[in-house]
């Protein structure tokens, strides 16, 4: 069985000397080790084959007889194997390729979820959090982030940034689609809708819709729409912070922006709105969750 074991050891010369030992008369194989340096102590990482009958216990006991503090385990596959500067290399050529599938790519890089868990470990999982713009992105996990981790990742962020800020490139039109070429938008508030319109021709819609399921706390999901021709003239962006501002003056405390995982503009139509979010991709969605509850409140003579 194979198990991913942190502890802090002392940072003293033999400290590891004795885990090895303890190891070898345990039975214990170390399959893979990676330090993270502290100023007190160290954190290690260890991926240890294990006789099949232990457990969390049997592990905590060997690292706490070797001078382990803080001990924390998870089983593991040969995945855990693979070589660490591989891993980053790999995260960070899928999040050149799409930007918006950082919080899925960073949650794995560091074996920690997206998405806070229910019952009793929420209350012991430690919380990194990244910033790209001014989108938050958050991990979690039951093992503590180092600072070398909290490094990385705010290296990665910027990473993100970084390929967001080259991409404000002007778009191609495709075939047989009708290009925008003239007139400056205008933009209708009717009901829980902001309608983009140009020369009277319908281009970008906003709409604030029910969550599928009730959710407390006033929760609205965003249908939002831009005509590919208008794309990326800040159209999107203009709809989406009047429907926030909309959705706040109904006293709701967030929206929630769902599309498909390979949408390239929602990321950066959401930093260029100045909203603060939380983005989520699992499987082929992509989430964004703004909270509204402090946007000045729209009104229909503003959009």
């Amino acid at each position: 069985m194979l198990w991913r074991v942190r502890t802090n050891l002392p940072d003293r010369p033999g400290a590891l000397a004795v885990l090895a030992q303890n190891c070898g008369e345990a039975g214990v194989n170390i399959l893979g080790m990676q330090i993270f340096p502290g100023v007190d102590s160290v954190t290690d990482e260890f991926v240890l084959r294990t006789p099949h009958t232990w457990g969390l216990t049997e592990i905590a006991q060997l690292m706490e007889m070797s001078g382990g503090e803080q001990v924390s385990a998870a089983e593991c596959t040969e995945h855990a194997l693979v070589d660490q500067p591989a891993r980053y290399v790999h995260a960070a050529r899928t999040i050149l390729a799409q930007p918006a599938s950082f919080p899925d790519v960073v949650a794995r890089l560091f074996d920690a979820e997206a998405d806070p868990v229910a019952g009793e470990l929420a209350a012991v999982q430690d919380v990194m959090e990244m910033t790209v713009g001014d989108v938050h992105v958050q991990v979690r996990r039951t093992a503590p982030f180092t600072a070398t981790e909290h490094a990385r990742g705010a290296a990665m962020a910027d990473l993100v940034s970084d390929v967001l800020a080259r991409a404000k490139a002007p778009v191609v039109p495709r075939p047989g689609r009708r290009m925008g070429t003239s007139g400056t938008p205008d933009y209708l508030v009717d009901g829980e809708r902001v309608t983009a319109t140009v020369e009277g021709t319908v281009v970008g819609i906003a709409e604030l819709c029910d969550m599928p399921s009730p959710v407390a706390g006033g929760i609205r999901r965003v249908d939002l729409r831009v005509d590919p021709a208008w794309q990326r003239r800040g159209i999107g962006t203009k709809l989406l912070t009047d429907i926030a501002r909309m959705s706040a003056s109904e006293g709701n405390g967030e929206i929630v922006l769902v599309t498909e995982a390979d949408n390239q503009a929602v990321l950066p139509m959401v930093l260029s709105a100045g909203l603060r979010g939380r983005i989520r991709m699992a499987g082929d969605t992509l989430t964004v969750r703004i909270p509204v509850r402090d946007l000045k409140p729209l009104s229909p003579e503003l959009a």
